[in-house]
């Protein structure tokens, strides 16, 4: 049976689900951000504990048609913009996902801004700067590198659109060092 779980975002939320359904005895035959597969389909009284257990954990069952499709949306998201490896973020992101989700865009986007209370667009802004904020954060990278890896096309780009999110320009943002980073779970709309 395929779960798909709101906020599992990161690999530490992959392991805290895999091990709590292992300790309950649940068989996990494949997990991913948003989605577990099990080996058998839970009844009734062990779905109920799972969602109680993912709860307790700050998780949640998503269980209607539009939530899982707007979680699915916020993972493909998070997934391309937070990879290890820069990656290119110029593709056409409408394009990207409804033919990866095999939906219409508009209603993709009108779904997403219903729920979310902001555009698809702005939430990958919103995590693109995220990203920004942790690399600079760690001062590893130069802003030039940065902006490669985030897919922008120059570093003024980058920075103009750090301005207008946080109110501080990327050096401003690096002098505090106050990092003032949010989970990813907790970018963008209505949370």
């Amino acid at each position: 049976m395929l779960l798909r779980i709101k906020n599992m975002v990161c690999n530490r939320c992959i392991k805290v689900v895999k091990d709590e359904l292992e300790k309950i005895g649940q068989t996990v035959n494949s997990i991913k951000l948003g989605e577990v597969e099990l080996d058998d389909t839970p009844n009734e009284h062990e779905l109920e504990r799972i969602k109680s257990l993912l709860e307790d954990n700050g998780f949640e069952l998503l269980e209607d048609k539009q939530s899982k499709l707007i979680e699915l949306i916020k993972n493909m998201i998070i997934e391309l913009v937070h990879r290890k490896e820069p990656v290119n973020l110029q593709i056409n992101l409408s394009d990207y996902l409804s033919s990866t989700l095999n939906v219409d865009y508009s209603y993709l986007s009108n779904l997403f801004s219903s729920f979310e209370g902001i555009t698809i667009e702005k939430y990958l802004i919103l995590q693109r700067i995220e990203k920004a904020k942790e690399l600079i954060f760690y001062d590893e990278l130069t802003l030039s590198e940065i902006a490669y890896q985030l897919g922008y096309s120059s570093v003024a780009h980058l920075s103009s659109q750090f301005k207008k999110t946080t109110g501080l320009t990327p050096s401003e943002f690096k002098k505090l060092r106050d990092s003032n980073r949010k989970a990813l779970d907790k970018v963008g709309g209505q949370q």
